[in-house]
């Protein structure tokens, strides 16, 4: 992992993303903080149009990595997709939750693959790539088969791709690393967010390094299996969101190859 891999995901600063004004000064402390790249997501495009965010962060010196899309028109409209990536200068994108799927449901879970492997390959054709972002939902068994499982072995690896996120798979009883290594040829960007208990004993959301996650191991597992984006996200921060993710970035910059 090279330094100029490690991207923050806005998502982390959506709060700080609410005007144009606030984006741009967003930006700025991002790059001074060390990031390079960036992956949107939680920000307002009919407030900020993707011309624009390409812009404010070309300006502030930010790669746009990645994006998050929306959910429904992802399945729905995949070609609208594909023209906000082209706005924003990305090809990479990723399916960011699985919101109304009845993951109790054979015949749901079976056309949300479906609908997933289809708007995939429509992105394929335009050059772009759809992964898909997992929560703890699916670790869930339907069937005899986890459905993250179902997910990747029932879509063609050239529609569907994975972003990972290793605060997910914690929570719903896996191992990040395996699941790197499973996902090798398919794991273009990884989401980097630990994992801790806290004084009340309670399961939080951590700055990266601050958590229980065996950090250097999943990172040389994404590397192996391909990774090229290694992004930090924190859903939630105990205090200024800029604090945190400057720990984070430290964290893996200490972490980094030069």
């Amino acid at each position: 992992m090279k330094p100029a891999q490690i991207a923050i995901q806005f998502y982390t600063l959506r709060k700080q993303c609410a005007t144009v004004e606030d984006f741009a000064s967003t930006c700025r402390k991002v790059r001074e903080i060390g990031y390079e790249a960036v992956q949107i997501s939680g920000v307002d495009r009919q407030v900020i149009p993707e011309a624009q965010i390409a812009q404010i962060c070309a300006d502030h010196g930010l790669n746009i990595c990645a994006t998050h899309e929306d959910a429904k028109e992802i399945l729905e409209a995949p070609l609208k997709v594909v023209e906000r990536l082209l706005a924003l200068g990305t090809k990479l994108t990723a399916y960011p939750y699985p919101s109304g799927i009845d993951f109790s449901s054979e015949t749901a879970v079976a056309e949300f693959i479906s609908k997933l492997n289809q708007s995939g390959q429509i992105l394929a054709e335009n050059g772009m790539v759809l992964a898909y972002h997992n929560h703890h939902h699916e670790f869930r068994q339907l069937g005899g088969r986890l459905i993250l499982d179902r997910i990747y072995e029932d879509t063609e690896p050239t529609a569907l791709q994975a972003e990972l996120d290793t605060y997910w798979v914690q929570y719903g009883g896996g191992d990040s690393a395996a699941w790197c290594r499973k996902l090798t040829g398919r794991l273009p960007m990884i989401h980097l967010k630990d994992f801790r208990i806290n004084d009340e004993s309670q399961i939080e959301f951590s700055e990266v390094g601050q958590g229980n996650l065996d950090m250097p191991a999943i990172i040389r597992a994404a590397e192996e299996s391909g990774c090229r984006w290694f992004i930090v996200e924190q859903d939630t921060c105990p205090g200024d969101p800029f604090d945190s993710i400057r720990l984070s970035y430290d964290h893996l910059r200490g972490l980094a190859e030069f």
